[in-house]
């Protein structure tokens, strides 16, 4: 059985797989505040497993966080819990940058796609919004732009007459009240963004790419950048999986 494992900037999602997927935990959690009692308790559950489970494996963007996760797995689960960055992945993906300057999910990203076939921009719509580029096997970087929800949050932390504004698709481009101002900018305002980097990554490189979207916005802006893509939900999971059954 495979405890896979993915730490955000936000929240952590748990996977527990054998065959197929047996149980997901997603686990919202601001890690300005990290909590040793809370973690216990979101992640006991895994005790009716632990006889189960032989190989752990996590993606992680916060050091700390995951450093404190491996203290509660031990305690739950006595074999070792290791994070994607420290497993040999040349046989899954040839890094042409720095690995020590990528986050483990973007290179988790990049594993699930590739298909050794087509080229990929996989677009990942989280705490930044990130676009990384797979030419083949190989990953050869990638763009980090500001997060749409985290832009939306400092706008309204930082503006007093501003409230709250749930994203979502909007067809005028002019406003009839602030709300809708801003669901304007925001929508079209990061499709204009997205479009805009895909064809400059197009243009550098002289290769024809297919697109992937993956993140909790990824389904407001499906249909509203210029060229097809398709959602993959599970993209950074799946990736840790598959280095977690072929390690």
């Amino acid at each position: 059985m495979y405890l896979i494992g993915d730490i955000g900037n936000t929240n952590i999602k748990i996977c527990l797989f054998n065959s197929k997927l047996i149980s997901v935990k997603k686990i919202n959690f601001p890690t300005s505040s990290l909590n040793k009692k809370y973690l216990y308790n979101n992640l006991k559950f895994l005790k009716k497993y632990k006889n189960k489970i032989d190989t752990i494996l996590f993606s992680s963007v916060v050091p700390k966080l995951f450093k404190l996760i491996k203290k509660i797995l031990k305690k739950i689960i006595t074999i070792r819990c290791l994070e994607l960055k420290n497993c040999n992945l040349n046989k899954f993906v040839k890094i042409k940058v720095n690995r020590n300057q990528i986050g483990s999910d973007r290179l988790a990203n990049a594993i699930s796609a590739i298909d050794n076939k087509n080229n990929f921009i996989v677009i990942d719509f989280g705490t930044a919004t990130n676009f990384d580029v797979i030419i083949k096997n190989q990953y050869i970087g990638g763009i980090l732009a500001p997060g749409v929800q985290l832009s939306l949050n400092n706008l309204v932390d930082r503006a007093s007459l501003i409230q709250n504004t749930k994203l979502e698709k909007i067809k005028n481009v002019i406003g009839k009240s602030t709300n809708t101002a801003i669901r304007s900018g925001f929508y079209h305002g990061y499709s204009g963004l997205i479009d805009n980097i895909i064809k400059l990554i197009i243009k550098q490189t002289g290769k024809s790419f297919k697109i992937i979207l993956t993140g909790g916005l990824a389904h407001l802006f499906k249909n509203s950048i210029k060229r097809k893509a398709i959602i993959k939900k599970d993209l950074t999971i799946n990736g840790i999986l598959k280095v977690a059954i072929k390690s």
